[in-house]
C-alpha cells in the first residue's frame, strides 16, 4: 500500500506562505492531538524556521489526556510555546490568544519604540488539511467567518480576520508534504482525516487500524463491539468480519458487508465512539526511539 497525494493547489499555498510570512509576527502550528508527531508537517518547519511560534495541539477531546500532557512536555522540551485545544468547543482558545500576544511582545515594543504604536500582532495558522483550523477562528471570531467542513482542503484562498483589538489572524489553506516516504504517518493522516478517503484503499488502511488497535486498546474493542478478548483473532480480515458481523453489517443472505463494516469501524474512531486515541507516543527517558 501506498498512500500519496499533493493536489496542485498546497504547491500554491506553499507560495503563498513564503510571500506573506515576512508579514507576520508568529506562527501557530496546529497540530492534531491524536497524532502530534504524524501530522507536524516538515515543510512548515522548514518555511517559518526563525519565526517565533507558538504550537496548539487541537482535538484534545478526542485524545488521551494522559497522553496529552506528554506531548505537551515533549514540545516544551524541544522550547515551543505550547497549548491545548477543543476549537469545537473553544476550550483553550482564551490561552492560545495570550500566548500569541506574549510571542510577539518583544517585536510589538520594538515597533512602538520606532513610533509605530498600537499595531495589532500578526499571527499566520499553519497545520495539514482538517486539523481544525477553520473551527479555530470561528470560534476566535465568534461567527462563521471561515468555511469549515469534516473533509480536508475546504479552506482554499487567504485572508486576514481580526481577533478582537490586539492580533490579526492570517489563515491558509491545509498542506501536506508532497512525499509520504513513512507509511505509517500516512495511514495516521487517513483515518484522522487528513487525507480524502477517495485517495486511499480504504481496506488497507482500515486493516491497519484494525491492527493498532488490536495490539493497544483490545479492551475498547471488546466494549464497542461486544466482543470477549478470545474473539480478538490476529488475523485483521477474520476481526473485521467479525465486528461487521456483530454489529449487522450484512448482506442479504447473511453474508459480511465488508464496505460497510469499514466505514462503521472509521466514524467510530473519528467521532470519539470508540474512545479516547493516541497513535502517536512520545519518546519516553530511557527509550530514545518515538513510537510513531
Amino acid at each position: 500500500m501506498h498512500i500519496h497525494w499533493f493536489p496542485g493547489h498546497m504547491t500554491k499555498a506553499q507560495r503563498m506562505i513564503r510571500e506573506q510570512l515576512k508579514l507576520i509576527d508568529v506562527v501557530i502550528e496546529l497540530l492534531d492531538a491524536r497524532i502530534p508527531l504524524s501530522s507536524a508537517n516538515p515543510i512548515i518547519a522548514e518555511l517559518v524556521e526563525g519565526k517565533p511560534r507558538v504550537v496548539a495541539l487541537n482535538k484534545v477531546d478526542l485524545a488521551e489526556p494522559v497522553r496529552t500532557v506528554e506531548w505537551v512536555s515533549h514540545f516544551r522540551n524541544l522550547g515551543f510555546t505550547t497549548v491545548t485545544l477543543d476549537s469545537a468547543s473553544g476550550k483553550g482558545t482564551k490561552e492560545l490568544v495570550n500566548k500569541v500576544e506574549q510571542e510577539a511582545s518583544e517585536k510589538i515594543a520594538k515597533l512602538a519604540a520606532k513610533g509605530i504604536k498600537g499595531r495589532a500582532v500578526r499571527a499566520m495558522i499553519l497545520g495539514i488539511p482538517n486539523v481544525g483550523k477553520s473551527s479555530l477562528i470561528n470560534r476566535l471570531l465568534g461567527t462563521a467567518t471561515a468555511k469549515t467542513g469534516d473533509k480536508p482542503g475546504v479552506t482554499r484562498g487567504q485572508q486576514w480576520l481580526k481577533v478582537g483589538k490586539n492580533l490579526e489572524l492570517l489563515d491558509t489553506p491545509g498542506v501536506l508534504w508532497p512525499r509520504m516516504d513513512d507509511q505509517e504517518v500516512a495511514v495516521k493522516l487517513a483515518v484522522t482525516g487528513a487525507i480524502k478517503d477517495d485517495i486511499y484503499d480504504m481496506e488497507k488502511v482500515i486493516l491497519n487500524l484494525l491492527e493498532i488497535l488490536n495490539s493497544r486498546y483490545r479492551d475498547r474493542l471488546c466494549e464497542r463491539y461486544k466482543l470477549t478478548p478470545e474473539q480478538l483473532t490476529e488475523d485483521t480480515n477474520e476481526l473485521l468480519a467479525l465486528i461487521g458481523a456483530k454489529r449487522g453489517c450484512l448482506r442479504s443472505g447473511g453474508t459480511v458487508d465488508y464496505e460497510k463494516a469499514r466505514r462503521m469501524i472509521l466514524t467510530d474512531f473519528r467521532s470519539g465512539k470508540l474512545g479516547k486515541f493516541t497513535l502517536d507516543i512520545p519518546a519516553q527517558p530511557g527509550n530514545p526511539e518515538t513510537e510513531k
